[in-house]
């Protein structure tokens, strides 16, 4: 089955599959689908949220994923690809905190032509996180795949963005009152902490610029964009949870520096490779930080 629906309808079969083993308390479609936003060939998020003292049956999990993987080759697959395909996709499936402490495991499937993404979320931190970040404490770590990294924030904009598929004892509801309207101490404690980062990243490459080296000023270059972005959705009480497409997105926002989103493009798609480039791309990069501070003062917003 192709297209948006189809991919809605596999996530719903998979998260009612999902829902039937021991120690599954939710399951979610989240990532750019539960937006809106999916584009044809993008994954199917699926959160499984559980308690920490009572931990999904990994190997129910495993059974399930060669069951599904294996149900949704075509009728071309041999029996023995078929085989190696079941076991490969119960492999596939990690124990808890096999990717780190904040993508803490699951699954990378194919179901049915629909590449599905299974990512566990320990309740229990969740609730640790949202009251955190309510009183304005994010964190910020490594994580593969966020080349920015994993602000701790990430879990609420998951949590207003979800889609419950299951739910039946009611878990998220709460969690997802707490998560709206966006809290003003997390927007100010964003503010303040990456727009003086955007600023500090542009002033450090400076030297570089001048020395030519492209490689570290390309990386404060984005560093100091992602900053920004960053700090238009929080300037916007925007969530943010993937620094995919987000620079995309701010072309929605109604507080926005002018052409925002084309002048970054502009200055990370063409650094420059000498010193008088790579100077030219930082200046442009640094008249975005100064706008974006005058639109958060002209916003009343701290800065």
């Amino acid at each position: 089955m192709n297209g948006a629906n189809g991919a809605l309808d596999v996530a719903a079969r998979v998260a009612a599959r999902l829902g039937a083993i021991s120690g599954v308390v939710a399951v979610v479609l989240g990532g750019s689908r539960s937006r809106g936003e999916g584009h044809p060939d993008s994954d199917i998020d699926l959160g499984i949220y559980y308690e920490p003292e009572r931990p999904p049956d990994l190997p129910a999990l495993r059974a399930l994923a060669r069951e599904l993987c294996a149900s949704g080759a075509g009728d071309t697959v041999t029996p023995l690809a078929r085989e190696l395909l079941a076991t490969a996709a119960g492999d596939d499936v990690t124990p808890l905190g096999a990717w780190g402490p904040w993508i803490n495991g699951g699954a990378w499937l194919e179901i049915e032509g629909h590449r599905v993404d299974w990512l566990y979320r320990d309740l229990a931190r969740m609730r640790r996180v949202i009251e955190e970040c309510r009183a304005g404490q994010v964190t910020c770590d490594y994580q593969p795949g966020h080349p920015h990294g994993f602000l701790s924030s990430i879990y609420l904009a998951d949590l207003h963005d979800c889609r419950p598929l299951f739910d039946p004892g009611g878990a998220l509801a709460p969690l997802k009152a707490l998560v709206t309207p966006y809290p003003p101490a997390l927007r100010r404690a964003l503010l303040d902490r990456f727009l003086w980062e955007a600023g500090f990243a542009i002033d450090t490459a400076k030297k570089a610029a001048r020395r030519g080296d492209v490689t570290y000023v390309s990386g404060c270059l984005f560093r100091a964009a992602a900053c920004l972005v960053q700090a238009l959705f929080a300037l916007n009480e925007r969530y943010l949870s993937n620094e995919k497409g987000s620079l995309q997105r701010t072309r929605a926002l109604p507080r926005c520096p002018e052409r925002f989103a084309d002048r970054v493009e502009a200055a990370l798609s063409a650094p420059g490779d000498g010193a008088q480039a790579l100077l030219g791309s930082l200046g442009r990069m640094e008249a975005l930080a100064r706008e974006m501070s005058d639109l958060c003062r002209r916003d009343g917003a701290s800065c």
